[in-house]
């Protein structure tokens, strides 16, 4: 049966420190991994304990935390008359390893608890103490996995929320970059943070995600994915409208450009918002190398894009219903190659694809020693048999091939996927309206995309709506010295990151 979150308020009534441990590690299913440290000072005769969740404590800060708490041992003239005295100086005369609270309710004790606080019980007081002494083992920063870069930082983001917030601040030293936390999930209590550039960020745009994220209900936040999909406004869209990363310099750039970076704990992906179309298939990498090496790879990815999308349904539409508009020369030979394969152009062009889906998803599945070298082998040898047992003709082989290997252009894993998912629907209907089908899907799709919002913001922005300014840095890219402003529409206020003798002083404020 699923446990219920303590909503309602249940006030520390007992000064019974047996009753209160007892009450603790019942409600915790007197789960092993809860440590009760019991002691006595030799000044008062009052119980006092010490509780936390092992593994999920730094063992150090607990013991600073009970060696500061027991001041009055140390120092002889503070020693107090009576249990009440002694609660008096442990709350207000001692600093506390972390962020130091007085616990009135139980709610509160267990969420302190749970989140890798030391919790300080005195029997005959009915109030708690607590200090953050959070720990363990978490995993190191390394390099990032799924947005490799040759040139730029090789840091990643890990499961810490804490490790994420410093690794973006390492990067921008300034008292604007603000952060606001809340817990979201009424079982798991996951912490959640907003990162955002005080006077860069859209007003309009922060409220807009600040009442979506407070408007979340729901039992348990695991992933960011989560979030991505609570606040998203068109949830069948097969596009996403949220961008995710694991690298803190394309989370530091995208703040510098007034956007909104949302951190959940537990997770190394975090979310980018506003996101626009583009974002998804650029990289931190074209901003470390040359404008017009840049601007070529950008091209390239779209062309890439352009492939991953459309290229089956292309081959299947011409063979199907376009002949003619193949070359003779071409066409003979494709004739001549289909000659054995038992399947029409459409049949040929899914088995192929779906092979191909199945060898991709299992060299990700796999160990990591031996995936990719199964995806490597596993489609050449399937390719190879299934040309001479004359399924498929080897001309399909190398259309589904390009188009795979196109596919792993786009900087983003989740772009990406919907792409795949289109090519089926694209292929569909190819293979019944050909060409025409394939037109009239893509001004379906652009219609679509042109109606997509990020939190308000156009998806398609700076082409529709279009902004002249902005097209410095979207399927081109100008040398840095001339990418003067900030994008509009995402920043409203202080447009200028590259300040001249031209700019006038109410553009940088």
């Amino acid at each position: 049966m699923m446990p219920t979150a303590r909503t309602e308020s249940d006030p520390l009534k007992s000064k019974n420190l047996a009753d209160n441990l007892a009450k603790l590690t019942d409600s915790l299913g007197h789960s092993p991994d809860i440590i009760v440290r019991k002691f006595t000072p030799l000044s008062i005769q009052a119980e006092i304990a010490a509780v936390f969740m092992e593994g999920l404590v730094e063992q150090e800060l607990v013991e600073d935390f009970l060696k500061d708490m027991m001041v009055f041992e140390r120092f002889p003239d503070t020693q107090p008359s009576s249990v009440e005295a002694m609660f008096d100086l442990m709350k207000h005369k001692t600093r506390g390893v972390g962020e130091k609270n007085c616990l009135k309710e139980w709610n509160h004790l267990f969420e302190a608890l749970l989140s890798g606080s030391t919790v300080i019980l005195v029997d005959g007081i009915s109030e708690a103490l607590s200090s953050n002494t959070s720990g363990g083992e978490v995993r190191t920063v390394t390099e990032a996995t799924t947005q490799v870069s040759i040139r730029g930082p090789k840091e990643s983001f890990t499961e810490s929320l804490g490790t994420n917030l410093s690794l973006v601040r390492r990067k921008i030293k300034s008292p604007n970059l603000w952060v606001e936390s809340m817990k979201i999930g009424d079982v798991t209590q996951t912490e959640v943070s907003i990162m955002y550039m005080h006077g860069i960020v859209n007003e309009d745009i922060l409220a807009e995600l600040r009442k979506k994220l407070q408007a979340i209900h729901v039992d348990a936040i695991l992933e960011s994915g989560y979030i991505e999909q609570l606040i998203e406004e068109n949830v069948y869209s097969p596009l996403p409208t949220l961008f995710n990363t694991e690298r803190p310099d394309s989370v530091a750039g995208n703040l510098l450009e007034g956007r909104i970076a949302i951190f959940v704990d537990g997770t190394p992906f975090v979310l980018i918002a506003p996101t626009t179309f583009f974002m998804f298939f650029h990289a931190v990498e074209d901003y470390y190398q040359r404008f017009d090496i840049s601007t070529l790879i950008r091209i390239l990815r779209l062309i890439c894009l352009m492939i991953s999308l459309f290229g089956p349904a292309v081959f299947v539409a011409t063979l199907t219903f376009h002949q003619e508009m193949i070359p003779t020369s071409l066409l003979i030979n494709l004739a001549s190659q289909r000659e054995g394969v038992p399947f029409p152009t459409f049949i040929e062009a899914v088995i192929m694809e779906l092979t191909f889906e199945i060898i991709r998803e299992a060299g990700i599945r796999m160990p990591s020693p031996i995936g990719q070298t199964v995806s490597i082998i596993g489609g050449l040898v399937l390719g190879q048999a299934a040309v001479q047992a004359g399924i498929v003709s080897p001309a399909m082989v190398i259309v589904v091939s390009l188009t795979g290997i196109s596919s792993f252009t786009t900087p983003a894993f989740n772009m990406a996927l919907s792409v795949r998912v289109l090519r089926f629907i694209i292929m569909f209907i190819a293979a019944f309206m050909g060409l025409y089908g394939i037109t009239i899907f893509m001004f379906i799709l652009i219609a679509h995309m042109c109606s997509l919002r990020s939190l308000g913001f156009p998806f398609m922005s700076p082409f529709g709506p279009f902004i002249a300014e902005n097209q410095k840095d979207t399927l081109l890219r100008v040398p840095l010295n001339r990418m003067r402003k900030r994008p509009r529409l995402v920043s409203q206020k202080n447009k200028i990151r590259l300040e001249t003798e031209g700019d006038s002083r109410g553009d940088r404020q």
